[in-house]
Order: C-alpha cells, then structure tokens, then sequence
C-alpha cells in the first residue's frame, strides 16, 4: 500500500529502471489513449473541472493504466492512495479510513487506486461499495481482465469503465524517440543512436507494451555501449535484449475468447488467410492445439455440415493426426484442416434443426411415440397395436412412403431446410422428389 499526493515525484531517481522514469508527468504527455483523454472526451473533461469519477481502467499491460490513473488524481489535486490487490486486502483497507475521513473533512478528495483490482473476491470487492457509495473515497481500478466477468455488478454501477488502447507502432515509436531523446531521466547520448531496423524491431516486438519497449531498449543500450566501436544500437542489440516476448495471450482469460471468436469467424466468413493466421496465433502463445481442433470439429458439422460432409472427416483426422504426430509437424494437418473448412460451402441447416427439434421437444415434453411406429417382439404388444400398419419403405416406389414418422402433434414439421450450397443442393432436390412420391403414395 502507498500513499502519495499531487506534489509527489515518481520518476526522480536515476537508479529506477527507464520505464519507471519516463512514466509521464502530465496528461498531454501521455500516448495512445486519444478517446479519452482528447479534447471533450471523458477523462479530459474531468481533469479539467477536477472532479473524478469512480472509474476503470482495462486494457492490457503496459498501456498505462496506472500511470493515468496517478495523473488525474494530480489533476485533481486529490491525494491517491495506491493498492495492489495481489499485495492488499479489506484489513488494509480499514487502516486507511480514519486518513481518509480526515481529508474529507479539510475538502481534500481521496482516491483510491487498486492495481490487478481483478484480483480482489467478491467478499473483497464488496468492502468499497459503502465508501465509494459514500464518496469517502473515489475508486480507479486498473484491470487487464475484463471487469464484467471479474468485478461484482454492484461495484461495476458505481464506476465507469474506461477501455485502454494498447500503444500503436506510431505511439511506441515517439516513447523511444522520447526515451533517447531527453535528458535526465531518459538515455540521452549523443554519441549513440538506434538504427531504423532497430527501432522498427523495438516497436514491433513490443506488442503495444510501452513497458516491454522500454526495458527493451534500456538493454539494448547497455549492450551497444559494451560493444567496442559501436556508434549506435543495432539491431543485433535489440535482438538480444528482447529475445523471444511470448505473444500477448491468455488461455483462460479475454485474449483467449478473442482469439478463438476471430479464428471461428474466419472460418465462417470463408477467408483461409485469416484462419490461418490465428490459428497460428493460437498455436504459437500456448494454446492447446487439442482445443483447436475441437473448435474445428464442432465447426466442421455446425457451419459446413451437408453443404460438405466431408468437412467433418477433415476435422477428426486432423485432430488425430495431431493426437498422433505433436508438435510441431502436427500444425500442418491443423492447418490443412482450417484451410479446407474455411474453404468449403458452408450451411447450418443441420444445426438450425437441432436448434428447432430441441426447442418443440422442451416446449411439448415427451410426446407418445406413435404405434405404427413402435416395434413389437411379443404377442401382447401385437394385440396391443405394436407396429400395426407400418409400411416397410423397401417395398414402395422410390423406397419411400406417405407415412407420418412424427408424433401427430407435430405433423407436418418441418426442421431441416437444406441451402443451395454444395451437396446440399443434391439433398433438396432429393427431398423435392420425395416429396412427390410421398403425395402419389397417399390413399385416395
């Protein structure tokens, strides 16, 4: 826990790493975050009548969510007290109350900040509700989570959420150029300048990270100075500092259901280059490839399903293609597989069916099953109408019969509408002919 206020110094002290130093020191130096903090939007405008809002900040990591939410309660001149929900909890929030009551009284607004608030449980989360309802204290949590799976409904109608952009290429650019550029707390050198495969690298490898930007170059700087006769940071240096970052990912979290809902929709919207690409996304931040292909198994039989039925062998073969070989050989089946169902003609008549099926059967419960439909392997269940005038379809035209294979209650019913797509136009066009037949076949 740790308390400060408006005339605090953060970014002082020459021994704290680079990006610690080059937290901004005001609104207008912060980056990336132009739909809240521009002219008439949310932020700015409560910094400039000073008065906070309860808000939360998500985004990802080093956007600057904690960096802001410092900045507005300077702007407001109101004294932060700074927590850390991994670190923190409702016994240290009591110890800061009596303070807190303390500059209500002298008209000093308190704001309390809760980093990784995602953190807290419900029980935790429930111990501000009185105060910020209050207006004891103002609340800014900062959150990589998305608050509404992780923050309790009470707490989310007390306090605006506020979404935070990762740093574009551009915004990361101008951090570095900053970063080298200035004196003091930056790395200014005169001697040493960064080469645009460099920087180019730097910005790309970040990820939107001005955090991992920085600790990047700060390395890089460090080996360009031990390289004898090196002018500059090459992009060998950038190489080394960074190594391999693992791609922003979280295989319980949002960056999870993103990814699957982007790959998901790629192979719908029939683009093979898309699923590609997050498939490999998935695969190469961690994913179990084993979940992909169950995704595309499901996919197979929901979204291509009679339009291709060999779009669901594709599917199944590839994941015991993968259950047999592992990686990394087995990406390729699971892409083979991705490409041919992104290609494929797709149709969710068979899913629409179920959907409808399931819908009469819950509405109208268990239905008798008609008699001519029933089997009947004992002399009583004969005598009681067992399988009476059931006609065997192999002996009429067309293997086929007017007969009601439903429960009366739903004759006529009809649940699967085959498309115009693929082998389905095969599969209406049959269904037409039966139709037909089914019409001659019936008594006069």
């Amino acid at each position: 826990m740790e308390l400060f206020d408006s005339t605090t110094s953060r970014s002082d002290t020459k021994n704290a790493p680079l990006a610690e130093r080059m937290r901004p020191t005001g609104l207008d130096e912060v980056l990336g975050q132009e739909h809240l903090l521009g002219p008439g939007k949310l932020l700015r405008g409560m910094a400039n009548a000073g008065r906070l809002q309860s808000i939360i900040l998500w985004g990802p990591p080093g956007c600057g969510k904690t960096t802001l939410a410092r900045l507005l309660a300077d702007a407001c001149h109101a004294h932060c007290i700074q927590f850390s929900a991994v670190s923190s909890g409702a016994r240290d929030l009591k110890k800061i109350l009596p303070d807190a009551r303390r500059l209500q009284r002298s008209a000093v607004p308190v704001v309390l900040l809760v980093d990784e608030i995602h953190h807290f449980n419900k029980s935790q989360q429930d111990t501000f509700l009185p105060h910020v309802e209050a207006g004891l204290l103002t609340l800014i949590g900062a959150t990589t989570e998305n608050p509404s799976f992780e923050l309790i409904s009470p707490l989310l109608s007390r306090c605006r959420v506020c979404v935070m952009h990762p740093l574009t290429e551009e915004a990361l650019g101008q951090v570095v150029d900053r970063a080298m550029a200035e004196r003091g707390r930056g790395l200014w050198d005169g001697d040493l300048g960064i080469a645009a495969a460099a920087r180019t690298m730097l910005v790309q490898r970040a990820q939107g990270d001005a955090r991992v930007a920085l600790n990047g170059l700060e390395g890089a700087v460090t080996l360009a100075r031990n390289d004898s006769g090196t002018g500059r940071i090459e992009l060998t240096h950038v190489e080394q500092a960074l190594q391999l970052r693992p791609l922003n990912y979280d295989k319980s979290g949002e960056e999870h259901y993103n990814l699957t809902s982007a790959f998901i929709k790629s192979l719908r919207g029939s683009d093979p280059d898309a699923a590609v690409y997050w498939l490999v996304r998935m695969i190469e931040a961690g994913e179990d490839p084993l979940f992909i292909a169950r995704r595309m198994v499901i996919f197979a039989a929901e979204d291509v399903g009679n339009a291709d039925p060999r779009a669901l062998q594709v599917a199944v073969a590839a994941k015991d293609a993968f259950h047999f070989v592992g990686l990394p050989e087995g990406r390729i089946p699971m892409t083979q597989a991705a490409v041919y169902l992104a290609t494929a003609p797709k149709s969710n008549s068979a899913y629409r069916a179920l959907l409808e099926a399931t819908r009469d059967v819950r509405e109208r419960g268990a239905l008798p099953t008609p008699l001519h439909l029933r089997n009947a392997p004992t002399r009583l269940m004969k005598s009681l109408g067992y399988g009476a005038d059931y006609r065997y379809p192999h002996d009429a035209p067309g293997h086929v019969t007017e007969q009601e294979h439903l429960p009366p209650e739903l004759k006529g019913r009809r649940y699967y509408e085959p498309g115009d797509e693929g082998y389905e136009r095969i599969v209406r066009e049959r269904l037409k002919s039966w139709d037909a037949l089914k019409k001659r076949d019936e008594p006069p």
